[in-house]
């Protein structure tokens, strides 16, 4: 009796073993298939609008192509978030670094370091949070979108899916909502005063003015003077050389 039972403990837990990998393989197919299908095809909802949408904040998209959107937002964008997006293979080791540095000396006031590829990631994806398993993955797919879907198109979507206001997604409905207009129309301060509230675009609002978004895009301003010379952006955004 004791050897039946020993049999029939291992013959299920071998079966649990051969499903499990079964399982492992389909979803690692299928989200291949995914990120290579995303480097042509806008997602249908992201985990964040969904988030969003169900609790009562909004869900007001507007999924527009690159040469749709103004180089003066992928500009403002790139000094605003990540000015090595062109250099970089998805992680700016250096600010992570740093961001370490100040996170174990100031535990309760966390500093982020990712890189636009890295939020793109994130948004498209995954959840929000601070989990390692969140970041874990946040690594793979960052990896993935670098080798899948090169710098264009990372940018294409982050300009997409990226929240700039309470339940507002991407450029486009931002640039119509607050300043009536496509986005790519947007001039070089609109499309700094947008850039400016990526932090935290509940809490800092184009419209009304925060005061944090009318300092910050100043400062947004000036990188995109020094950074529109960079021939390696002006490629990227599709800026004529001044």
């Amino acid at each position: 009796m004791a050897k039946n039972s020993d049999n029939r403990t291992k013959n299920f837990l071998r079966g649990l073993w051969k499903w499990t990998k079964r399982i492992f393989l389909w979803l690692f197919i299928f989200q291949l298939f995914y990120i290579i299908l995303l480097k042509w095809v806008n997602p249908p909802i992201t985990v964040t609008q969904l988030v969003s949408w169900v609790s009562g904040h909004g869900l007001k998209r507007d999924y527009v192509r690159s040469s749709s959107i103004s180089p003066n937002a992928k500009l403002a964008v790139i000094a605003a978030e990540d000015q090595l997006f062109p250099d970089h293979s998805g992680f700016d080791w250096k600010s992570i670094k740093k961001a370490m540095k100040y996170n174990e000396k100031k535990p309760g006031r966390i500093r982020g370091a990712s890189t636009i590829s890295q939020q793109v990631a994130k948004n498209v994806f995954l959840w929000q949070g601070r989990s390692w398993l969140r970041k874990g993955l946040e690594v793979y797919f960052t990896f993935m979108i670098e080798l899948i879907w090169g710098k264009k198109r990372i940018l294409e979507m982050y300009l997409n899916v990226a929240e700039m206001g309470e339940g507002v997604f991407g450029i486009e409905m931002a640039a119509n909502k607050y300043f009536n207009k496509p986005a790519k129309n947007l001039t070089r301060q609109e499309a700094a005063m947008i850039a400016a509230c990526l932090p935290n675009p509940k809490r800092y609002t184009v419209k009304p003015l925060s005061a944090y978004v009318s300092s910050r895009s100043q400062f947004v301003m000036r990188q995109m003077n020094n950074l529109q010379t960079d021939p390696d952006i002006q490629k990227l955004i599709g800026l004529s050389p001044p």
